[in-house]
């Protein structure tokens, strides 16, 4: 008998992929936790439900929310990652030796440990250093931070829910004010394609762009998120994302990806028709 994992991108379509065990199951005080492992997919994280990442494709994610900030940024020392309790963040940003901190917020503990155990891919270098990890609401931890780091990923889950916070014009703006004069704040802005996603990918660009001087959006193909087209935020005081991408200092370091490439960076930000009306919307506002 095929055992089956569905995720309902619309009332419409849903994604399903056969499963050969499930790891783990578990209630913690923010959301249910659920690990499988797959043929196809190898063993994939589901928060509430809903599909964070799989072992085949979460590279694709988490390389492009990282590199993208790096290869602009001249000189990045103190990251704050806000989410990413899976590690793959992290995992990416210590592969930067100058930089000398990383704090990382996650409201869940659960998703911390779970993920440790089951998913070393990703959480593998959650124990370096340099790392610090804050368990809190992510909106609540940067209240209280003003001028103290040179890049922002916020790597939350979905508008809705434990991430719910994340979305909002004060956290944005807090953000800013967490940030050095020329800080980047990079985030995860959904998908555009279907319409439930469409609108709240507008509306947090909304708020973005309200709040920073210079806001693009860039995107990626990742297979197993809703339609497979996935967009995410740059927001910036000082740094254009394409005018001030310094190709050879990053080409220099000789990383290996399976996705990013400092071509594929230019080329991201060129986004199809219909995102560009969708983003026009509010950006002729301001």
């Amino acid at each position: 008998m095929d055992f089956w994992f569905s995720e309902k991108h619309t009332p419409n379509v849903k994604l399903s992929i056969r499963v050969d065990r499930q790891l783990f199951s578990g209630q913690s005080e923010h959301q249910r936790i659920d690990v499988f492992d797959s043929p196809e997919f190898g063993r994939f994280l589901v928060l509430d439900g809903y599909m964070m990442l799989t072992e085949k494709d979460e590279f694709i994610y988490h390389e492009m929310i990282t590199h993208v900030p790096l290869a602009v940024h001249p000189h990045v020392k103190n990251a704050l990652v806000i989410g990413a309790g899976d590690g793959g963040v992290i995992r990416e940003l210590t592969r930067y030796p100058e930089i000398e901190r990383i704090d990382m917020v996650e409201i869940d503990p659960m998703v911390v440990e779970v993920c440790r155990k089951y998913l070393p891919q990703t959480s593998y270098k959650l124990d370096d250093p340099r790392v610090s990890i804050h368990y809190a609401d992510g909106l609540k931890f940067v209240r209280n931070c003003d001028d103290q780091y040179d890049l922002v990923i916020v790597d939350s889950t979905d508008p809705f829910g434990p991430g719910e916070g994340l979305f909002t014009r004060e956290f944005y703006g807090n953000c800013y004010k967490a940030l050095h004069d020329d800080g980047i704040m990079v985030n995860q802005h959904e998908s555009p394609f279907y319409n439930e996603d469409a609108v709240a990918c507008q509306r947090a660009h909304k708020r973005i762009v309200e709040s920073f001087p210079i806001s693009r959006v860039y995107q990626a193909h990742i297979p197993t998120y809703p339609s497979g087209h996935w967009l995410f935020g740059f927001a910036s005081k000082k740094y254009h994302p394409l005018k001030d991408l310094d190709e050879k200092r990053w080409n220099a370091r000789r990383l290996s990806c399976g996705y990013y490439t400092t071509t594929l960076h230019k080329g991201a930000f060129y986004v199809p028709a219909y995102v560009e009306e969708l983003l026009k919307d509010v950006e002729h506002e301001y």
